[in-house]
């Protein structure tokens, strides 16, 4: 199977891609992991993408399609993935539609995590706390979610008008909200 998991920070995506992984028998591909991986190791988008953080830059899309293309062509591939944080914009869903459709691994199924966004507000507070993180205030835990209504949230009209998408509750225990993503694969 082969999965965008899609959702505003702080709505589970990492902690169910995890499971949903293993339940699957298919890669978790996040493309920070990737990024980080890409520049510990030295390749040569590593070191095109380490330049660009180094300068504060974002890095571009085309690098990061590069990533994601490179990473495709592993074996671990061949019985599906499950992408997370990538697209984050309508021109990366289309760009990423183009490789995946020309190195033949589209993508079949984009699962949107639902959750409201004063729920998130309180999660992303609560493990600030419990993680001492000081950089999740509530102000830039706003923003980031306003960023994610203007340029993420219409990725998912992208796929839902492909009939790709399926929206699932994300709110209750990891474990109820694990069952309905399995459940919305079936």
């Amino acid at each position: 199977m082969r999965i965008v998991l899609l959702g505003p920070p702080g709505s589970g995506k990492g902690t169910q891609a995890a499971l949903l992984k293993d339940r699957l028998g298919v890669p978790h591909i996040s493309t920070g992991d990737l990024l980080r991986a890409a520049v510990k190791d030295g390749t040569p988008l590593g070191i095109k993408a380490k330049a660009a953080m180094d300068a504060g830059e974002l890095v571009s899309d085309e690098l990061m399609l590069g990533l994601i293309e490179e990473r495709m062509g592993a074996a671990d591939i061949k019985a599906g993935y499950l992408l997370d944080g990538y697209p984050r914009n309508l021109a990366q869903a289309r760009a990423l539609d183009e490789l995946l459709n020309r190195v033949g691994l589209p993508v079949e199924k984009a699962l949107a995590l639902i959750v409201d966004e004063e729920q998130i507000v309180q999660r992303i507070a609560r493990r600030a706390q419990e993680e001492g993180r000081s950089d999740d205030t509530e102000e830039v835990v706003r923003n980031r979610l306003a960023v994610y209504r203007e340029q993420t949230a219409p990725v998912t009209g992208y796929y839902a008008d492909q009939r790709l998408l399926v929206e699932v509750d994300g709110v209750g225990s990891i474990d109820e909200i694990n069952q309905r993503l399995t459940a919305a694969l079936d």
